[in-house]
C-alpha cells in the first residue's frame, strides 16, 4: 500500500464549546486522565519544539513530570540542544498525541527553570542509574562509542556512590502557556479545534477551522 493511500475514518467522539471546561488546564487533565484510564503506552510523552538563535526549529519527545504552578515541567540536561535553544529562546511548543483517542494538544508559550528546590526533589526521586547517567551523558555531545558511555557510569557510580547530588547543569523547565489547543478527530475531516488564548486573567475559546 502506497503511504498516501494511508487513511483513517475518525469516529470516537467530538468536543462542543458547552463540554469543554472554561480552565484549559482543568481540560487538560481531563484528557490526561483519559489516555491513562485507556492504559496508553507513554500518556505523559509529548513533542518539545524549541528554535535556535538563528530561527531553526527542532523537536523531539520528552516526558511530563507534572502540571503545576499554571506549566508544564519537564527535566533535562540544561547544557541539551534543548537547554541551550531554550536559553537562548526561551519560547517553546509541547504537543501531546494520543492516537488511541483521536487526540492531540497543542500547548504554546514561554519556558522559566523551575526553582532549584524543586530539581532537587524530583532528582533525589529518581531511579540510581537515571541520577548517576545525569552524571555521566553530556548530553547532545558527540561521544566515541557506547563502550565510553558505560565507562564513565560506572566511573560515576564510584565516585557518588548511592547518593549522588544532582548535578548543577540539569534540572526542570516549566512552560507556561499561552495558547492551549485542543483537537479531536471527527468524520470526514471536520475535526473539532478548541484553541484557549490568555485574556487578562482568564482564557477565551474560540473554535478553529479543521
Amino acid at each position: 500500500m502506497k503511504i498516501a493511500d494511508l487513511r483513517q475514518e475518525y469516529m470516537r467522539a467530538g468536543l462542543l464549546e458547552a463540554d469543554a471546561h472554561a480552565d484549559p488546564l482543568v481540560q487538560f487533565q481531563r484528557w490526561f486522565e483519559g489516555a491513562q484510564a485507556a492504559q496508553l503506552p507513554l500518556a505523559n510523552a509529548m513533542t518539545l519544539a524549541t528554535v535556535s538563535p538563528g530561527g531553526a526549529p527542532a523537536a523531539r519527545v520528552v516526558l511530563l513530570k507534572g502540571v503545576e504552578r499554571g506549566g508544564f515541567v519537564f527535566y533535562t540536561n540544561y547544557a541539551s540542544r534543548k537547554g541551550r535553544e531554550l536559553a537562548a529562546q526561551p519560547r517553546a511548543c509541547l504537543v501531546f498525541l494520543w492516537a488511541e483517542l483521536e487526540r492531540q494538544v497543542r500547548i504554546e508559550g514561554r519556558v522559566e527553570k523551575v526553582a532549584p528546590a524543586d530539581a532537587d526533589a524530583y532528582y533525589a526521586g529518581r531511579p540510581l542509574g537515571a541520577r548517576l547517567s545525569a552524571w555521566a551523558s553530556a548530553q547532545s555531545q558527540p561521544v566515541c562509542g557506547r563502550a565510553a558511555l558505560e565507562r564513565s557510569l560506572e566511573e560515576m557510580g564510584r565516585r557518588h556512590g548511592e547518593s549522588p547530588p544532582r548535578p548543577p547543569h540539569w534540572g526542570g523547565y516549566r512552560l507556561l502557556p499561552e495558547a492551549i489547543e485542543f483537537w479531536q478527530g471527527r468524520a470526514n475531516r471536520l475535526h473539532d479545534r478548541l484553541l484557549y488564548r490568555r485574556a487578562g486573567t482568564g482564557w477565551k475559546i474560540e473554535r478553529l477551522a479543521p
